[in-house]
């Protein structure tokens, strides 16, 4: 895999719809685009929707607005470019059942085989489900708050102050040493057999740059040289922002010592040794949804092999 494959969209980083910001606060607007009869409505609840297996991956079950369910909450998703308007419909439950093979799923199982329109619409509507069944209330007086701009911003009842979507970056990186083995973790939670690479959150007042040295350090004992920046997507479980990196260990900074609380293991693997682990099944790659599938295969020079145990 050349450097320039790694440029790829990631799977939850993909969209095929144009956010149409601009028109979140033009209710009138709102109203004439949910009646109109090209609109799609993205019904959701708990994180999932409606999806159809087809040949080629999974399609979104999307409704005319005249076929919505009533109540729930809207938000509006965007435009594509034929001009159709979209809206997820927000509910305690998904609606009833549907004609044909329509089936609840989450990004965790479908992410990966939506198509770009369909992954874009789902991470944006997931995202905003999540935050809003969290901010009832204002965090300044602690009053109720109300969804407002279309579903992208919640407004004090009593205080009138302004609360919008949270985001909070991490980091995930591939660290290689001077043998140009990456350094993989596993955590006492996780499947039997599962390494991925080392991950966490960027702390107030921190440079994403200081984050991957420092959760390196803390999680594996690891010092960490230079880092450059890979790629990012959005991963709504519940909010955060994936910031892919790479980077080198520092000179004699390659000793292994794990904190046993992130990290239960972590250790130097060459392209060999991950090579056979896979092909025995003695090690389980990540799944195709992370950034952390992505900075291997790139390290590694080919796709993980479909062999893998998942």
């Amino acid at each position: 895999m050349s450097k320039s494959e790694t440029a790829r969209p990631l799977p939850l980083a993909r969209a095929g719809v144009d956010r149409a910001a601009q028109h979140r606060l033009d209710e009138p607007w709102l109203a004439a685009a949910w009646s109109h009869p090209s609109t799609k409505v993205l019904p959701i609840a708990g994180g999932e929707a409606f999806v159809v297996d087809t040949g080629e991956g999974s399609e979104l079950v999307l409704l005319p607005s005249f076929e919505a369910p009533q109540g729930g909450d809207r938000y509006f998703l965007g435009i594509d470019e034929d001009g159709v308007c979209y809206f997820a419909l927000a509910g305690e439950a998904l609606p009833g059942r549907l004609d044909g093979d329509a089936r609840p799923a989450g990004l965790r199982e479908v992410g990966g085989s939506l198509s770009p329109r369909d992954a874009g619409l789902l991470v944006h509507a997931v995202a905003l489900e999540h935050w809003h069944r969290l901010h009832s209330f204002c965090s300044r007086c602690g009053h109720p708050t109300e969804k407002a701009g279309a579903g992208h911003l919640r407004r004090c009842t009593s205080c009138a102050a302004e609360h919008y979507p949270r985001t909070d970056p991490a980091v995930i990186m591939l660290i290689t040493d001077e043998q140009d083995r990456c350094l993989l973790g596993r955590q006492a939670i996780w499947p039997e057999g599962r390494w991925s690479t080392l991950a966490g959150f960027v702390e107030p007042g921190e440079s994403i740059e200081q984050a991957v040295a420092r959760e390196v350090l803390e999680e594996a004992g690891v010092r960490v040289g230079e880092v450059a920046y890979v790629a990012s997507q959005p991963w709504p479980f519940p909010a955060s922002l994936m910031l892919g990196f790479t980077g080198t260990v520092a000179p004699g900074g390659a000793q292994i010592t794990v904190d046993g609380e992130e990290l239960a293991e972590a250790r130097w693997f060459s392209r060999e040794d991950l090579r056979a682990g896979w092909e025995s099944g003695e090690i389980v790659p990540p799944t195709g949804i992370s950034i952390a599938r992505h900075l291997i295969e790139d390290w590694y020079g080919e796709p993980i092999p479909q062999t893998a145990r998942w």
